[in-house]
C-alpha cells in the first residue's frame, strides 16, 4: 500500500498543475494541453536524483507544494530557494494547502527577496504590489529570514500571467 501522505502531496501538486494550467488558459475543457510543448505550460517534473527541483515547474516560478497541518513556512521557503536554484529558475515559492478549501483558495507564500525581486521585475511599489494581488505580511522576530508574504493561489495565478506578460512593459528577468 502507498504512503498516505505521499499520495495525498502528489495529489495536492497536480491540483495545483491543473488549476493554474486552466486559469492560464493552457488547457482545453478536458484538461489537454492546447499545444504540448509550449514551456509555459505548468507541469510536475520528474525528480532527477539527490538534487529536488521543485515538485511543479510554472516558468519563471518553483513550486514547492505542502498538504500539511503543521505548517513551517520558512523552512519551506529555503527548501524552495534550493530547489529554484537547482532547476535554474530565478523564484522559489510554497504552495500550501488549506484544508476543507478548494485550490484557489491555497497559500502561496513568498520570502522576502523572493517578493522584492518579482515585485521589482513588474515594475510595481510595494503599495501596489500589495494591493494588486492581496498579499499579508507575516513578521516573526528580528530576523527578516523568518519573514514572509502571503497571497492565495487565485491570487497568485494573476500574478504569474503578470510576470509571463511583463507588466508596464517591463521584461521579465
Amino acid at each position: 500500500m502507498a504512503n498516505p501522505n505521499k499520495t495525498r502531496g502528489t495529489a495536492w501538486e497536480s491540483a495545483v498543475r491543473n488549476w493554474l494550467n486552466f486559469f492560464l488558459g493552457l488547457v482545453d475543457d478536458d484538461g489537454t494541453f492546447l499545444d504540448p510543448f509550449d514551456g509555459m505550460n505548468v507541469r510536475r517534473p520528474a525528480q532527477e536524483g539527490a538534487r529536488d527541483i521543485g515538485d511543479v515547474h510554472a516558468a519563471p516560478f518553483i513550486l514547492e507544494c505542502k498538504d500539511v497541518r503543521s505548517p513551517a513556512v520558512p523552512t519551506w521557503l529555503r527548501q524552495a530557494r534550493v530547489e529554484a536554484v537547482h532547476a535554474g529558475f530565478p523564484y522559489g515559492v510554497v504552495v500550501h494547502k488549506v484544508r476543507g478549501l478548494g485550490v484557489r483558495s491555497g497559500r502561496v507564500h513568498f520570502d522576502v527577496r523572493t517578493w522584492t525581486r518579482t515585485r521589482t521585475a513588474l515594475g510595481l511599489s510595494s503599495r501596489d504590489m500589495f494591493e494588486r494581488y492581496g498579499f499579508t505580511a507575516t513578521v516573526r522576530g528580528l530576523d527578516s529570514g523568518r519573514w514572509y508574504l502571503t497571497t492565495t493561489v487565485e491570487r497568485f495565478a494573476a500574478l504569474l500571467s503578470d510576470v509571463r506578460a511583463g507588466v508596464a512593459g517591463r521584461a521579465v528577468r
